[in-house]
């Protein structure tokens, strides 16, 4: 039994070590709390699931017992993808679900990603939620909620494969990493459609053949070669919990999230003329542009899936997106992340074409780097932040936005540290119209880096 650490309760979602932070005692309070909390907003119902984790079973079945101490009736979908949950959360009977899942972290971790009556929970709501298990005295309700089991997955494939036709077959490749969207993948994409090639749909939280994680280069790699041996049109990849949407073109080009937003923003904004499209401050700067040019409002916003879930309910934007490769669709969807739903959204467009690779690659892009992590202690990624917004100085006459963390625009580029809500480290990225500005600006990030943290170990 674990003692309770305030560190795994995060910016948006709870993560943990298994054995190390998280362990079934740990679930169990969290249930309870969560349970807690459902109940004062009028939540009698949660809904439940979890990914391929070999943790999973233990954390789920102790999570479920904490709802049901708390006086909640459980509803468990079994191993499902993240979206499933938020699908769960809009046609059953409740507006409240958590999600066992460790996303892309590696097989050791584990966690809980929650939405509470309707809302993705995040910043002081997940705090309040550590509050709330210090204080609890262990006592569970005189009323125990009840337990079921519901199978989801075919009232989730019929909702997308009611609204997403295909205008063409079409033959693609699928990489799943070994993660949970494994399990559902072939069955959507064959059910449009499509001719599929399935790369390591096998849901092993081993994670044996690459990390789960599409955002990152290296782990497309064995995509990028099916596209090359086979007549496959284009590649698909998700990441461990299947609410992430990597693209690889023909010619195995990595079309990452913020271009993919261009082509659904164009499309969204036909339904929606005059709308505000939200993305994240990781983005390329062509992406405002090419909003205001198809007729919508641009919106710069932070970081992290639940900020930006918040931040559509609020702005009420059809499309918000982020270079993560979280896609959320308000337009003929309900404003969750879902890779599985944005591929399918992604192929209908695609199948307009008679070359979706020439589309994808016409895009507008600069020289850029992907995410970029510079490496630290617990802690210290937040208080390097702080330093470089309090004392980073940049010369010339850019535009510093500090909405998240920093980004500097340049005439001809920008450079953007921040420090990240799941790991201990500082995520970089940087754009320019030339490999030489590209060089310059990320000379100037690592000048101020260097000065505040002399001992950084700088991945550029």
């Amino acid at each position: 039994m674990l003692p309770l650490s305030q560190t795994i309760f995060k910016a948006y979602d709870i993560r943990g070590i298994i054995a190390k932070t998280l362990d079934a005692s740990v679930a169990h309070k969290i249930g309870q709390a969560f349970g807690a909390a459902a109940l004062a907003k009028g939540e009698k119902r949660v809904v439940i699931g979890r990914d391929g984790r070999l943790s999973g079973p233990e954390l789920t079945a102790a999570l479920a017992q904490g709802l049901q101490a708390a006086g909640i009736n459980v509803i468990d979908l079994g191993v499902v993808a993240t979206p499933m949950v938020y699908f769960g959360t809009n046609v059953l009977d409740t507006r409240s679900g958590i999600m066992v899942t460790g996303s892309h972290n590696p097989p050791d971790y584990n966690g809980f990603k929650m939405v509470l009556a309707g809302e993705a929970i995040h910043g002081e709501a997940i705090q309040a939620l550590y509050h709330s298990i210090v204080a609890h005295d262990g006592s569970a309700s005189a009323n125990p909620g009840s337990y079921a089991t519901h199978d989801i997955r075919a009232a989730y494939l019929e909702r997308i494969l009611g609204d997403v036709k295909l205008a063409r077959p079409i033959k693609i490749a699928v990489d799943c990493g070994n993660g949970v969207a494994g399990a559902f993948a072939g069955d959507l994409f064959r059910g449009m459609g499509c001719e599929v090639i399935e790369l390591f749909c096998e849901v092993d939280g081993n994670f044996p053949n690459h990390h789960p994680d599409p955002a990152h280069p290296e782990n497309l790699q064995d995509l990028i070669r099916c596209l090359a041996e086979t007549d496959a049109e284009i590649g698909i990849a998700f990441d461990g919990d299947g609410d992430r949407l990597g693209v690889v073109t023909k010619d195995g080009q990595i079309i990452y999230p913020d271009r993919q937003m261009m082509l659904f923003a164009a499309d969204v904004l036909t339904r929606h003329p005059g709308a505000q499209i939200l993305y994240d401050v990781k983005c390329t700067r062509h992406l405002a542009p090419w909003i205001s040019k198809h007729g919508g409002v641009p919106l710069m916003y932070k970081t992290g899936h639940s900020l930006v879930k918040a931040k559509l309910r609020e702005t009420g934007a059809p499309l918000g997106g982020e270079m993560s490769g979280h896609i959320f669709f308000k337009d003929r969807w309900y404003g969750f992340d879902d890779g599985l739903y944005s591929a399918a959204r992604l192929l209908e467009i695609l199948t307009r074409e008679a070359d979706p690779s020439a589309l994808l690659n016409s895009l507008p892009q600069s020289d850029s780097t992907p995410e970029l992590h510079l490496e630290l202690k617990e802690g210290e990624n937040v208080a390097l932040m702080d330093v470089l917004r309090r004392d980073a100085v940049f010369p010339g006459n850019e535009q510093i936005i500090t909405i998240d963390g920093l980004r500097v625009e340049y005439a001809d580029g920008f450079g953007l540290a921040r420090s990240s809500n799941t790991t201990p480290v500082i995520v970089m990225r940087f754009e320019a119209e030339t490999p030489a500005a590209l060089a310059r600006i990320q000379g100037q990030f690592k000048r101020v880096i260097l000065a505040a943290k002399p001992d950084a170990v700088l991945p550029f």
